[in-house]
């Protein structure tokens, strides 16, 4: 298979993570990269530290100007970053001299690339949030459709609790509806122009650095930190765990799904589930899965991410290698878990019908918690707690329902205590608390 699923033709579909491949292309880091240098001209041209007509030239030049990535390999083998071989190469393609011996002024590799990782975190985040408002909306219209209808809730794996399929989709909404929350504080934290030079003292940035660095933020539609920040991945490992808490979210849907479409429980269907080569019987959860993996995967890269934060001195070769190939996987993996989130609820069936049925196995032990507590009226909780579960073993052992034993040894109890519309809970208020709060975004 091929060294990442995002670059494997074989899973392109499995793992899809669309448009936000192609920001983390060779050609679109170089993109970033010089619209980057053509922005940090044009503010120097504006401040009067290199030549207006200089700065004009190179930031026209940054927008036609084509370089091949293949150009630079040798290049950043031997300096462990493209920016030296990217400055020659584009001043060499400028056929300018004059002009393009400006290119790069007292600028620093790592401020060209941060920034220009940070325009492409920026358009990352932008389909990130197309994607949650779309996920959001077909769990909204789900909560709304079936904010009452009845299911078994399950802890451990094991039957809990009557809830609502509403409920359900809501526990899984609010944590994407609280990320969107977070978005606009997060781009205000996180998407940060870099400009501080060689280690971090703007010496070569003339003498009003500061408000150089603010005029190339404005440029680019960026946040001025007011400070260095080489070596504070902060906003890298903000902008990561923003992604990573929506990745594993889905995850949790996946897990979820994958759950309640497995064989003796079947109160969903996924549409287009695989199928097996040599079963014709099994229709598995590949969508599931491929979320799960995800979630698993992103795991891991943030834990080597969050490692890679610790930097020696002013500029670490090895921990900024590390984030070079963690945090595109990060990212693609959130934009696959989007799309195939997306097209599993856009296909997805619940099965009221099963789900009420499921509440009836076991003998309808699942209101083994509402009964220990309409008996609290004549005893004690601890002996209540007792009584029912012996109730459970009985039920266990004669075949007989819950209901009906338990209403033999206390006539009082009223018969809707064993009917789910009226052991639901809050679920029907949660599912609609949801849909209120999605449809006001």
């Amino acid at each position: 298979m091929a060294a990442s699923v995002f670059d494997s033709s074989l899973h392109a579909g499995l793992f899809p993570a669309g448009e936000t491949s192609r920001l983390f292309s060779d050609s679109a880091a170089l993109r970033a990269m010089l619209l980057t240098e053509g922005a940090l001209a044009r503010a120097q041209g504006k401040m009067g530290l290199i030549p207006e007509i200089s700065a004009q030239a190179i930031q026209r030049a940054t927008l036609e100007v084509q370089i091949d990535p293949g150009a630079l390999t040798g290049g950043t083998a031997t300096n462990g970053v493209c920016i030296p071989a990217l400055v020659a190469a584009f001043r060499a393609e400028m056929n300018a001299p004059e002009h393009a011996q400006y290119v790069h002024w007292g600028a620093t590799s790592q401020d060209i690339m941060d920034t220009g990782l940070m325009l492409r975190l920026r358009q990352a985040l932008l389909l990130a949030e197309e994607d949650l408002r779309q996920l959001l909306t077909l769990l909204a219209d789900g909560a709304e459709k079936h904010a009452v209808t009845v299911m078994p809730a399950r802890t451990w794996g094991q039957q809990a609790t009557p809830t609502t399929w509403g409920a359900v989709l809501a526990g899984w909404g609010m944590p994407l509806a609280d990320a969107l929350d977070a978005l606009d504080a997060l781009r205000d934290s996180s998407l940060w122009v870099s400009l501080s030079g060689a280690a971090g003292t703007a010496s070569e940035l003339g003498d009003t650095p500061a408000a150089l660095r603010a005029a190339l933020a404005e440029g680019l539609g960026l946040r001025d930190p007011g400070r260095t920040w080489h070596t504070d991945r902060g906003p890298v490992l903000r902008v990561a765990g923003w992604l990573a808490g929506i990745t594993a979210t889905l995850g949790s849907l996946g897990e979820g799904l994958t759950g309640l479409a497995a064989s003796g429980i079947s109160e969903v269907r996924l549409a287009g589930a695989g199928a097996s080569s040599t079963m014709p019987q099994k229709q598995n959860p590949v969508g599931p899965a491929a979320l799960s993996a995800l979630s698993c995967q992103t795991a891991g890269l943030m834990s080597s991410l969050q490692i890679s934060a610790t930097h020696q001195h002013q500029r670490d070769g090895a921990a900024w290698f590390t984030e070079w190939m963690v945090l595109p996987q990060i990212v693609l993996g959130c934009a696959a878990s989007r799309a195939i989130a997306l097209r599993l609820l856009e296909n997805l069936e619940p099965d009221p019908a099963t789900m009420r049925r499921a509440l009836a196995a076991n003998g309808g032990v699942i209101y083994a918690e509402a009964l220990s507590f309409a008996l609290t009226e004549q005893m004690p909780r601890p002996q209540s707690q007792q009584a029912v579960k012996d109730l459970c073993a009985e039920v266990k052992a004669s075949g007989r329902t819950l209901a009906e034993l338990a209403q033999e040894k206390w006539p009082w109890l009223p018969a809707s205590l064993f009917e789910p519309e009226t052991s639901t809970g809050q679920a029907p208020a949660d599912a609609r608390a949801f849909v209120a709060r999605v449809r006001g975004l």
